[in-house]
Formats: structure tokens, C-alpha cells, sequence
């Protein structure tokens, strides 16, 4: 991987502050500040939680990458995952303190980066299908709708839905 400012391949020893940083942006009233929150569509406190962090460490193939500002605190995070000749990105998380400040950006960039290093010709990912401002956002970075439809996953732990929700998938080539 290309070094982009800043960002770098996070450690088991991150996974406390990637844990605060992802439910801080996705879930509560501290998601609120920021663009990204999940609130209003799932109940509960937690997007994710160290179990699920730390297997995601533990796949092959596998990587998150981590901004980190300079006092040392995580700012943002992407998990990326080879998957044949694809890379999937997930969890592409930015402190809701400091969204629309080009974090999110260089996170992309840096999965792009990564996933030629690892001689991939696509980048895929789920969107919940009604984050309309989201899915825009990757549309203008490129992505499409690739008409794939997945269900979503109801796990108690992770939120309670407050409607039906599916997944769709984008893809970017490159």
C-alpha cells in the first residue's frame, strides 16, 4: 500500500478506539453530528463490537486502515477484504466531529490504492438501500448500482430495524 496522509494499517491494539470511533458515527445521538448516522433506522447503542472487530482482523486477506490524527486518536477507518479478484469495503467510518473534511476521501483513495497493490480490478460494498444521501456520495466517487439485492441482517445485538431494510451493491472498477 501507497502511504496516503495519515492512514495507515490499524492493529489488534486499535480495536478499542475503531469500536468507539464506528458506534460514535453510526448509532446515538453522537452520530447525529455527523452525516452517516444509522439512528433512525436501527435501536440500540452498537453498530459493532470488539468480538467482531478483532474477526475481522483475524480474516485472510483482510486489512483496516486507520486515519489518525496528530495527537494519535483514530479519526476515521475502512475495513477492506480481498474476495477474488474484488476488494469488498466495509465499515468506511469518519468521526461524526469532523465529517466533510476530506477524511472519508482519503480513506477511498487509500482503498483504491490497496486494491491495486493486491492486483484487484474492482472495489464492491453493501449500502442499506434507503441511505440515499450515502449512496450518493459513492456515485459521485465513482460507484454504481450493480442491481444486486441482499437481505439484511437482523442481529438483536447490532439494532433492532425501524422498517424493512435490504442491502444493495455498488461497485467501482479499477
Amino acid at each position: 500500500m501507497i502511504p496516503i496522509a495519515n492512514i495507515t494499517v490499524a492493529t489488534n491494539s486499535d480495536i478499542p478506539q475503531i469500536v468507539s470511533l464506528v458506534n460514535s458515527a453510526f448509532r446515538g445521538d453522537t452520530s447525529k453530528k455527523g452525516w452517516t448516522t444509522e439512528a433512525d433506522l436501527l435501536i440500540g447503542p452498537q453498530r459493532t463490537d470488539e468480538a467482531s472487530v478483532l474477526e475481522m482482523f483475524l480474516k485472510p486477506d483482510a486489512v483496516i486502515l486507520k486515519h489518525t490524527e496528530p495527537d494519535g486518536s483514530i479519526s476515521g477507518c475502512v475495513y477492506l477484504e480481498k474476495q477474488e479478484n474484488r476488494i469488498y469495503l466495509g465499515m468506511l467510518t469518519v468521526s461524526p466531529e469532523i465529517q466533510a473534511k476530506g477524511i472519508g476521501k482519503l480513506l477511498m483513495e487509500a482503498a483504491e490504492t490497496h486494491a491495486q497493490a493486491m492486483g484487484c480490478n474492482a472495489i464492491i460494498m453493501t449500502v442499506i438501500s434507503v441511505r440515499t444521501e450515502l449512496i450518493a456520495w459513492y456515485e459521485r466517487k465513482g460507484y454504481y448500482d450493480t442491481g444486486i439485492k441482499k437481505p439484511f441482517p437482523v442481529n438483536e445485538l447490532f439494532g433492532k430495524p425501524t422498517q424493512k431494510l435490504e442491502f444493495i451493491q455498488l461497485q467501482k472498477d479499477i
